[in-house]
């Protein structure tokens, strides 16, 4: 395919005093370039599958959230939303994107949020699925065992059958980039981040967002019910929900229809 042919680099920069590691994805294509901000436990290169498709019409970034991947992972880094969207601000600015696209999946949904309700980076947003658990709301419906029962199973070594389990609708390379990259995703950062799902407030940022906000999210999951979504719509001053037929995993599940209300937004 074309996608699987178009350049990328993989590099490190310095970004709200941290070094990140981030995927760069056809960096001289024309057009607003796009960042794409993974998941909890979706470090960089388990999102290049969907970020070379993108990359077709536009430059795309996708970075390691702090303490994943190959970014920075030591203990005692913050993992609150300010801490998050700072590092997404800074990456901007040091890989020169100017203003973009950004396209955040579920927890990078909410650090889109922040960021881009706290500055003027973003040109359209499209947040995938986010997590709407916060104070006097819902608890977010994937306990944290489960997290740490996956992580568990790929840090010893689980073969592709064995964390099937986990993610049974899933392709065997899909599977294989889980197991290879979820190891480097540190505890620490999984379970404060989870628990800053709870005490952490996005529904506030909603109405800040000045810039087109397009809301995806998945409609065989429980993330984001059809009533949050129209509750999410009405706090929104100029966006859109649509809603897809696949679990929280959206592209993984179906990226054909996740590319398709991508583009039609953009």
């Amino acid at each position: 395919m074309v996608s699987a042919a178009l350049p990328m680099r993989s590099a490190h920069c310095m970004a709200n005093g941290i070094r990140l590691h981030y995927l760069d994805f056809n960096s001289e294509a024309a057009g607003t370039p796009i960042l794409v901000l993974p998941g909890i436990t979706s470090p960089a290169a388990t999102w290049a599958f969907v970020a070379r498709r993108l990359a077709e019409e536009r430059r795309v970034v996708v970075p390691d959230i702090r303490g994943r991947g190959l970014s920075e992972n030591r203990p005692g880094l913050g993992y609150g939303l300010d801490d998050y969207a700072g590092d997404a601000a800074g990456l901007i600015e040091a890989v020169g994107l100017g203003r973009a696209i950004v396209i955040g999946h579920s927890m990078g949904a909410r650090i889109a949020t922040r960021m881009a309700a706290a500055t003027d980076l973003v040109t359209r947003l499209i947040l995938v699925d986010p997590p709407l658990s916060g104070p006097g709301r819902a608890s977010y419906p994937t306990p944290i065992e489960s997290y740490l029962a996956a992580h568990a199973a790929a840090s010893r070594g689980a073969t592709i059958e064995e964390f099937r389990a986990f993610t049974p609708a899933w392709t065997e390379e899909q599977i294989a980039l889980r197991l290879e990259w979820l190891p480097t995703c540190s505890i620490e950062a999984i379970a404060r981040t989870y628990e800053n799902f709870h005490v952490e407030d996005i529904f506030a940022d909603f109405p800040e967002l000045t810039c087109p906000t397009l809301l995806m999210y998945a409609k065989l999951a429980r993330v984001v019910t059809p009533e949050a979504a129209a509750e999410v719509a009405s706090l929104l001053r100029n966006g859109q929900v649509v809603g897809v037929k696949a679990g929280h995993m959206i592209p993984w599940d179906n990226l054909e229809d996740f590319l398709d209300v991508t583009w039609q937004f953009l």
